[in-house]
């Protein structure tokens, strides 16, 4: 998994089940994925010791890591909780 970028989150985000992840306003968000197909809204990353979606307009780029993009296609399979 590689790091690509890192933000802020511009406000505070709870998502709506246990695959998104919950943050707050000035809050540094770590991104690993950005998805695109069906979900290109949202990214997957970290908050602290959590991971998992938010939509990426919540999010204040403050520092790439990686110039290579890591698209991922989604499929109905890959939003399913446990």
């Amino acid at each position: 998994t590689v790091l690509m970028c890192r933000g802020k989150a511009t406000r505070d985000f709870e998502g709506p089940d246990c695959r998104f992840v919950n943050f707050k306003k000035g809050e540094a968000v770590y991104v690993y994925y950005k998805l695109i197909g069906k979900s290109t809204e949202l990214w997957a990353g970290s908050v602290g010791s959590d991971f998992g979606y938010f939509p990426k307009d919540l999010l204040e780029i403050n520092h790439n890591y990686s110039n290579e993009e890591l698209e991922l296609p989604t499929d109905e399979t890959d939003f399913v909780c446990f």
